[in-house]
């Protein structure tokens, strides 16, 4: 049996599961299992040798584990190496292999936001601004993702972050992006807002900052369970677009997939069926 998992702590919230095990189903990958599996930073290394033993076929990294597993890995794909952040593991010829699937995923579904391919928004003069909340291991993705978007053009990407440490350490793998203090807003107008932090996991969850802005930009949490948080119900009520991380986390788990088994899963209504009544 292929048992494949996804870590992380907290984990309770992660779909992935549902997910993966509905397309093995699918694509009749009988040998194959995935669960979900709550670790602490300690256990990192072993479950890397767990993957180089063939005890663990494939793994997703969550939340806060993301750059903490990159010392365990033989080597990083492209996209890993510019980002540090590492959310899926596959052994290749004895090596132990992180990639990061998250900024292609938070491409393809911005990108069809925008209703433009990813070579037609890049080469797009239209200028964007962009505003993210929180600097931690899935920021960079988003950042990555957001520079492809912005391409030769003039737009911005602005960081608030509750610790100082956590963005500077960003804008030195990103020296472009702007800082600003936490709790005040860009002094431009911003395409799309986006919750990177996982304030918004519990249900009382809040980020009590004040976001009351134009009523065309997006709101946008990577959260996907719940599927409404407080950040997107109360930009709800203040009459802006909202939408959360639903596609970006299928569009993230189709490519890790494709990593592990060569295929390609189509997201069809029965996945977006699952996500929607779980």
């Amino acid at each position: 049996m292929k048992k494949y998992l996804v870590i992380g702590n907290p984990i309770d919230h992660s779909l992935s599961p549902q997910i993966h095990n509905y397309w093995m189903k699918k694509y009749k990958l009988a040998d194959s299992i995935y669960e979900k599996k709550k670790v602490e930073a300690k256990d990192l290394e072993q479950i890397v040798e767990d993957i180089r033993n063939d005890k663990i076929a494939g793994v997703n990294v969550t939340v806060p584990f993301k750059k903490l597993i990159i010392p365990y890995l033989d080597e990083m794909d492209k996209v890993a190496e510019v980002t540090q952040s590492v959310n899926t593991l596959h052994k290749v010829k004895n090596k132990v292999i992180g990639y990061n699937t998250d900024s292609l995923g938070f491409l393809k579904t911005i990108t069809n936001y925008y209703g433009l391919t990813n070579t037609q928004i890049n080469m797009n003069p239209t200028k964007r601004d962009f505003f993210i909340l929180g600097a931690g291991g899935v920021t960079s993705s988003i950042v990555d993702s957001l520079q492809y978007i912005i391409g030769k053009s003039q737009g911005m990407i602005w960081v608030s972050n509750r610790t100082k440490k956590n963005a500077d350490q960003l804008k030195k793998l990103f020296p472009k992006i702007e800082l600003i203090e936490w709790g005040k807003k860009p002094p431009v107008f911003c395409d799309i807002i986006i919750n990177t932090t996982s304030v918004g996991l519990k249900k009382n969850d809040n980020l009590n900052i004040d976001l009351n802005v134009d009523k065309r930009t997006l709101f946008y949490d990577l959260i996907y369970n719940p599927k409404e948080t407080n950040f997107l119900k109360d930009a709800r009520l203040r009459g802006n677009k909202t939408m959360n991380g639903q596609m970006m986390f299928l569009n993230q788990a189709k490519i890790a997939f494709n990593t592990w088994t060569g295929i390609s899963p189509e997201i069809d209504e029965e996945v977006i069926k699952i996500l929607d009544n779980d």
